[in-house]
């Protein structure tokens, strides 16, 4: 089978591939509507030596974790749904929130994904601001050229992240262009022993055909 013959078994039953982009479409629109908008906020702590030594520094690189750890447990989390006066129980909003560590850049990154924007930027936030005290706390009984800073980067500004319905319908009508093409060939696969004209009987038997009968009435 040549490409012509190809082109032309698709356009023969293209209506096949445009009603399988019409039903996957159609539906990941609908089910994209039946989700529950998200929001994501993000918090960047900047953690800064008071001195550019490399000791450090990379000392520094093995705290970022212990930081982690320390404003990703229900203790802190707690402290966050109470300032915040949340309902939720730490549990809740833990499973909700991301924290983790940078140790190229020094920065610790706090995603919270909540339906609220608002709640969740002020929830990332309020994580932040527990790093920068407890570090203030810690400080205060250092020497200055020993301290290690904790500085919030910018406020965080929540942007949706579900449902993506662009997305969604873009790949669902790529799947429905891939299932189409499949149905189409599967139904010529299931023709192709069905003779329907002169040249289809001449290329089954790769004979020449030299005389046919005519339908009745032609």
């Amino acid at each position: 089978m040549n490409l012509f013959e190809y082109v032309r078994i698709v356009v023969r039953r293209g209506w096949i591939i445009a009603l399988a982009i019409i039903i996957t479409t159609g539906a990941a629109f609908a089910y994209s509507r039946t989700l529950e908008p998200e929001y994501r906020a993000t918090q960047k702590v900047a953690i800064q030596p008071a001195r550019n030594d490399f000791g450090l520094v990379e000392t520094l690189r093995i705290l970022l974790r212990s930081y982690v750890e320390y404003l990703n447990t229900d203790i802190r989390t707690n402290e966050v749904i109470q300032r915040l006066e949340l309902d939720m129980t730490p549990g809740n909003l833990r499973g909700n929130a991301t924290i983790d560590s940078d140790p190229t850049t020094l920065i610790i990154q706090i995603d919270v994904d909540l339906a609220d924007p608002t709640t969740a930027a002020q929830a990332a936030n309020m994580w932040g601001q527990l790093l920068v005290e407890f570090r203030n706390q810690s400080n205060s009984d250092l020497r200055r050229e020993d301290r290690i800073e904790a500085e919030l980067l910018d406020y965080p500004q929540p942007y949706q992240t579900r449902p993506n319905t662009r997305t969604n319908v873009m790949a669902a009508g790529i799947l429905g262009i891939l299932l189409g093409g499949v149905m189409i060939f599967v139904l010529e696969y299931l023709e192709s022993n069905i003779l329907r004209s002169r040249e289809d009987a001449e290329k089954w038997l790769e004979v020449p055909i030299l005389a046919t009968i005519p339908n009745k009435g032609e």
